[in-house]
């Protein structure tokens, strides 16, 4: 499985000759950039030695402020400061308009929905704001590296949709860097403890930031990683650790009512300082400025693990029930990564050790490991291991299909699939003469158009005319390694064919997935129903559209006045039934009861049909034919 390179002949590399690539992990809070030296992966630091960037951008009318500086002008100038920008990546203009109660940002749209925050320097969409974080940590590398790169890996979350992708791989582009691969956040942590040279193995990822909590299951067999389930809770992270600390203080403090936004945050920090301290030492003490007095609290280490235990607890729930949806039990969980800075908190390790009954890998640093995971990724397909055989598989969040008659989705590639991956179905047209296919791009578990959201559209022009159901289009669906998907039409018979590359302007985030997950467990009897409903009335309106035409070409010259009266009677009784019943028994036995009377007129079309053809010719003709 090793990739080799070939070069023409005295066009070879420099033997050995290193070539430079980096891991960048793009993350909500912060972000960091790392590269193989001398065989070990390393987070690359800035000038002060600091390794963390602040995922944080400000705009000035001259200029562009990234990190530290950024960070500290957030609370003096919300307007203009951007933070948590991967939160906005691939989300349509109504999606983060919800958002407005906590997000200081004044919102407009483009054409294709996507939201651009107005600034002093102008509209900026959530693309370039990740694109300028970008571009500082490659400006980092190459400062440190003294060298240009070849190309970057960056990580993105297991439950990124392909709108949410292909936003980080645009930002990408505008940054001017080549992306070798778009990577998932818990296979880069697998990668980065070396969990990759084993044989074969199962892997819980387990990643608690500041303000997610992220959770995915791993299967590697020989070299190939294959993401089995991802899970969490959006909602969920350090900072609700913080937040539950700092109500605690408020009511040690004696303080109650409404606070100013000055002692919320300065409960929060002092909560954070806490909650730090704690992991080091048994008790911890937080000082709050009240007007001129300065009011010490301290807080044991069984108090706050009291008051974030039931937090703790939730991502527990979460870990079972992704460990449940992977089709495992807990014991066949082989090692278990933990990633994110709140995992430092040792209730969290020990819950989880707890758990699974096996101690977590904690030994790089959380904050860092996914950034080295992907710098593991990025020498390898930089060339500099052309030894390695490693091939990491993601698996794709929601199934992606196409519209087919009656407002009905046909699944092509299912839900939690391994990508790279390539899926082909046959269709057929609805009409005679039919000489274009109008395909209708989907995503989601929903039965119904209506209840999945829509990604594209494209036109099969060129279709032969031939009578309905005759001709072959076949539609295949190409997902490849970074999640992106292209999806082609072609006309079996002549070879037309047309292709679009799928490229939203916004996509769902973790918790729009979560809910749509879940619609399709809780309605899928009522679902069932209504599909079953729906291809009862497009096979009635098949048989009503053939038969009302037949009676136009036929009815007169094949039936008799009674005839005719009695399939008119039977088209409106079916008719009736198909506009007011909502029973698909019902309605199939309608259909049933139609065809069935209608089956002597069909003869009679056939018989004159044939007659027509063998007109003017003679016995040996048609045997010299045959």
């Amino acid at each position: 499985m090793a990739l080799l390179q070939i070069a023409e002949p005295g066009q070879s590399s420099v033997p050995h000759q290193h070539r430079l690539a980096v891991g960048i992990d793009l993350g909500t809070t912060n972000s960091l950039v790392a590269t193989v030296r001398s065989g070990e992966a390393v987070t690359l630091p800035d000038l002060e030695g600091r390794h963390l960037l602040p995922s944080v951008v400000r705009y000035e009318k001259d200029a562009v402020v990234v990190g530290f500086d950024a960070r500290e002008q957030a609370s003096k100038d919300p307007y203009n400061t951007v933070v948590s920008v991967k939160r906005l990546m691939g989300r349509g203009i109504d999606d983060v308009a919800s958002l407005g109660n906590v997000l200081p940002y004044e919102f407009e749209a483009d054409n294709g929905g996507m939201p651009f925050i107005k600034t002093v320097a102008g509209a900026k969409s959530p693309v370039e704001v990740s694109a300028d974080i970008l571009s500082e940590l490659v400006q980092r590398a190459q400062d440190s590296l003294q060298g240009e790169l070849v190309g970057a890996v960056i990580t993105v979350p297991a439950y990124f949709d392909d709108a949410q992708r292909q936003a980080t791989k645009d930002a990408a582009t505008l940054a001017n860097i080549k992306v070798l691969r778009l990577l998932s956040e818990p296979t880069a942590a697998a990668v980065a403890y070396g969990l990759d040279q084993k044989d074969e193995a199962t892997i819980l990822v387990y990643d608690l930031g500041g303000g997610t909590f992220d959770v995915s299951v791993l299967h590697l067999n020989k070299g190939v990683f294959e993401v089995l389930a991802t899970g969490g809770d959006s909602a969920l992270g350090g900072d609700d650790f913080d937040r539950a600390v700092a109500e605690w203080l408020m009511v040690e403090a004696g303080i109650t009512g409404t606070i100013s936004a000055e002692l919320s945050r300065q409960l929060m920090d002092q909560s954070r300082a806490v909650k730090e301290a704690l992991s080091e030492s048994d008790v911890a003490t937080a000082s709050i400025q009240l007007g001129s007095d300065v009011m010490s609290i301290s807080i044991t280490k069984n108090q706050f693990n009291e008051l974030v235990n039931p937090l703790v607890k939730r991502t527990i729930r979460s870990c079972k029930r992704v460990v449940k949806d992977a089709g495992l039990g807990l014991s066949e969980i082989q090692d278990v990564v933990m990633v994110g800075g709140s995992t430092r908190v040792p209730i969290v390790r020990e819950e989880v050790e707890a758990l699974f009954g096996r101690a977590p890998h904690v030994d790089i640093d959380p904050d860092r490991v996914v950034a080295i995971g992907a710098a593991l990724q990025a020498d390898v397909l930089a060339g500099n291991k052309p030894e390695s055989d490693m091939l990491l598989l993601d698996v794709i969040p929601l199934s992606l299909g196409l519209e087919t008659m009656g407002g009905l989705v046909e699944k092509v590639i299912h839900r939690n699939t391994a990508i790279p991956v390539a899926m082909a179905q046959e269709f057929t047209t609805y009409q005679d003469g039919q000489t274009a296919m109008a395909i209708h791009i989907l995503q989601g578990e929903r039965e119904l158009v209506e209840d999945c959201r829509s990604l594209a559209r494209f036109v099969l022009q060129g279709i032969p005319p031939m009578a309905a159901g005759a001709a072959k289009i076949r539609v295949t669906f190409q997902v490849d390694a970074d999640g992106l998907l292209n999806v082609s039409a072609k006309e079996l018979s002549t070879g037309t064919q047309s292709s679009i590359q799928v490229k939203p302007s916004y996509g769902l985030d973790d918790e729009q997935i979560t809910s749509m997950l879940k619609a399709s467990y809780t309605e899928a009897d009522s679902d069932k129903d209504r599909r079953a409903l729906r291809e009862q009335q497009v096979d009635a309106d098949r048989l009503l559209l053939s038969l009302r035409q037949a009676m136009i070409d036929d009815g007169e010259r094949l039936l008799s006045a009674d005839e005719v009266s009695a399939l008119i009677a039977g088209i409106e009784q079916l008719q009736l039934i198909r506009d007011q019943s909502q029973d698909a028994r019902t309605l199939e036995l309608a259909v049933e009861q139609l065809a069935k009377a209608s089956d002597e007129f069909a003869s009679r079309r056939m018989d004159a049909s044939i007659q027509r053809a063998l007109q003017g010719h003679t016995i040996e003709e048609i045997e010299e034919g045959s």
